[in-house]
């Protein structure tokens, strides 16, 4: 079966929002999502998410961002590639005021925040490798990867970077089967708390 590889559209909310949820949950009950809108209940955060794919502000989460890769058809994996300098931290903030949350966001951003890396606008960020249960290890994440580093390497970019939580054992064995390398880690007992994992690790790629 071969892969083809498109860019995402805003038709395609409904195939990223699940993947995004997937993405942030990576393997535990409650993601960053769910806790960011405050619901346990899959119908009404994944309607969230497809809003969030296509706001006006351009976060991280917007589907101009995504490739998403099909099979016979049907779409089985995606990934986020996008420049810091331009899908900033405000950016995301304003895309999740946009779709009506509040203030209940502060206190969950200021944990994520504050067990991060900090920004480097120099380089590339990969977000939301994902594919669908039944699709592993057909090189569906690597031919996502191969294209969206073909259209970096022309904006200059030589470095990709993307963060995984401690622990999220799945990811980190896919993006080292792909070249990745852990380069630092960061445990914070905030994050624990609300995440059930101890921190962060990130990861990088020269291509």
């Amino acid at each position: 079966m071969s892969i083809t590889i498109k860019q995402a559209s805003a038709d395609d909310a409904s195939f990223l929002a699940q993947m995004i949820l997937q993405s942030s949950r990576a393997g535990k009950k409650d993601g960053l999502f769910d806790v960011l809108f405050g619901m346990d209940d899959d119908k009404n955060v994944l309607e969230k998410l497809e809003k969030l794919t296509k706001t006006e502000a351009k976060s991280h989460c917007h589907y101009k961002n995504f490739l998403i890769a099909k099979m016979d058809g049907k779409n089985v994996g995606t990934l986020c590639s996008y420049e810091p300098r331009i899908a900033t931290k405000e950016a995301f903030i304003s895309a999740l005021k946009e779709i009506g949350c509040g203030d209940e966001i502060n206190i969950p951003l200021e944990v994520i925040y504050n067990c991060s890396f900090g920004t480097n606008k120099s380089r590339l960020k990969f977000e939301f490798m994902e594919e669908l249960e039944g699709f592993i290890d057909v090189g569906i994440l690597k031919s996502l990867m191969q294209k969206s580093l073909l259209t970096a390497r022309l904006k200059g970019y030589r470095i990709v970077q993307t963060t995984i939580e401690i622990g999220s054992l799945e990811a980190e064995l896919f993006y080292k089967k792909l070249g990745f390398e852990i380069i630092n880690k960061k445990e914070c007992e905030d994050y624990r708390e609300l995440f059930g994992r101890s921190g962060v690790m990130l990861l990088a790629m020269e291509f």
